[in-house]
């Protein structure tokens, strides 16, 4: 299968970024989701800065850095939002921007926001309807998170404490996210690490993403299993973790079912 291809005519590419959306540690990256959409002059991106809606200045500062970042990858129809909580994600003028689209960014900033923003609303109704056909969704921490099967407040786990674990966007429902993990859980011990996993939903695989890295979904999922091929890209590692498995680390350029 040509891999650069692969998405066309089934499910899209997902990348589950660690952290560094819109910056040169992602060219990689990109070029490569791009490429599954027939190179950036056929892309049709649109910018999603939801998960820093709370955020007041914020948002423009992601729009603007996305604008740049995929105009210098040869991307011609680039689409900034200003889908930043559930009324924008409602409202007919923003929703337009999403149709037609062939790639959408969430960046980062509060993974619950993003979520109670999207959730059940038409922005994301467009989004999930074109991903079945083939667009690329990409998260970058905060972003990231939402689009797994579940997920939580770093804060509250790093603080000791079970968390409260809130249903994700779906787009990746076997997985959890953990972003900035070698930043946020290079300071935890393995045994609060292994606590920290029982608190994960059953059926959930976790996976760690280092800053400047992403998980990139480059084949399935399988209509049976739903398990799906992965690949790391970028320049540090992703962590698969697992209740009843040592942690597996896997280096850029390594690949793994999940």
């Amino acid at each position: 299968m040509d891999e650069t291809r692969g998405q066309q005519g089934s499910v899209g590419a997902v990348a589950l970024v660690g952290s560094g959306e819109y910056t040169d540690a992602m060219i990689e990256t990109d070029r490569y989701l791009l490429g599954t959409l027939g190179g950036p002059e056929a892309a049709r991106v649109a910018l999603l800065p939801t998960a820093s809606g709370l955020e007041p200045e914020s948002p423009r500062y992601w729009n603007d850095l996305g604008l740049r970042h995929f105009t210098a990858l040869g991307v011609r129809d680039i689409r900034p939002t200003g889908i930043l909580d559930a009324t924008t994600a409602h409202d007919p003028e923003q929703v337009r921007l999403l149709e037609g689209a062939s790639f959408y960014y969430l960046s980062g900033g509060n993974p619950a926001h993003t979520i109670n923003s999207l959730r059940g609303t038409p922005a994301w109704d467009v989004m999930a309807r074109a991903h079945a056909r083939g667009a690329v969704l990409a998260g970058c921490s905060a972003g990231a998170m939402a689009l797994a099967g579940a997920t939580a407040h770093l804060r509250t786990l790093l603080a000791g404490g079970r968390a409260d674990w809130l249903e994700g966007l779906g787009a990746v429902p076997r997985l959890v996210v953990f972003p900035h993990f070698d930043r946020v859980f290079g300071v935890v011990s393995a045994s609060a690490l292994r606590t920290h996993l029982l608190t994960v939903p059953e059926g959930r695989i976790a996976v760690g993403v280092d800053e400047d890295t992403a998980l990139v979904r480059i084949e399935g999922p399988d209509a049976q299993s739903g398990a799906a091929r992965w690949r790391v890209m970028g320049r540090q590692t992703v962590t698969v973790l697992r209740r009843e498995a040592p942690p597996q680390t896997l280096a850029a350029g390594e690949e793994i079912t999940l």
